[in-house]
């Protein structure tokens, strides 16, 4: 849908934020489909060159936790700490929310706070299993039997996960102006009434 030239526009996301998020989905397409490689002996045949896709596999996990530490460090860590708050809670709203109720939100609906909490613990599983994963190679005190299997159904997990959120984001005709919010920084404010009306009236209420 095209934006009209006169829709007023709310600031949805800081700089800070949509870095962090870039570098996340960044560093997710390139481990996913390296570990792709990895894993299906279809593709590991294609493509070849294991000990590279190894290498690049776990280069990019380490420059993605660097990169993500930079980011924090350097970012607008007050707004990020208010953004865990907010995914922390869950009022009525929300609950009525996922019971299709319609009710109003804020600037995070209950389904964007699930997918939050559940990708943080993801990212924190992953990293903690491919570690486990690397270093047993190197010391079969740390190599734990069942970690590949763990590591192995994140993936799954993560990647149906990452369908639904390119559908929303991308294809679905009510949700994908977010995207705008993610990569410009902000959203229309008739777009942001309708889906985040809670966190809209505040900040209309707050400019006026």
């Amino acid at each position: 849908m095209a934006t009209a030239p006169d829709a007023r526009r709310l600031p949805r996301f800081s700089r800070t934020e949509r870095a962090l998020h870039w570098v996340h989905a960044s560093a997710f397409f390139v481990l996913l489909g390296s570990g792709l490689c990895l894993y299906l002996p279809s593709l590991a045949q294609l493509v070849g060159r294991r000990p590279l896709l190894k290498d690049i596999h776990v280069y990019t996990a380490l420059a993605w936790l660097v990169a993500l530490a930079l980011v924090v460090l350097a970012g607008d860590r007050r707004r990020l700490l208010a953004d865990a708050r907010e995914t922390d809670v869950f009022d009525d709203d929300d609950l009525g929310w996922l019971r299709r109720r319609g009710n109003p939100q804020g600037r995070f609906n209950a389904g964007q706070k699930i997918n939050v909490i559940v990708t943080a613990a993801l990212a924190f599983l992953f990293t903690l299993t491919g570690f486990f994963l690397w270093y047993g190679e190197r010391n079969h005190a740390f190599r734990l039997q069942n970690a590949l299997v763990v590591h192995d159904w994140l993936m799954y997990i993560s990647f149906f996960l990452v369908l639904g959120h390119l559908y929303l984001s991308l294809v679905n005709p009510s949700t994908r102006h977010s995207l705008s919010g993610i990569t410009r920084g902000w959203v229309r404010e008739d777009w942001a009434l309708k889906h985040h009306a809670k966190w809209a009236r505040a900040v209309l209420a707050r400019d006026d």
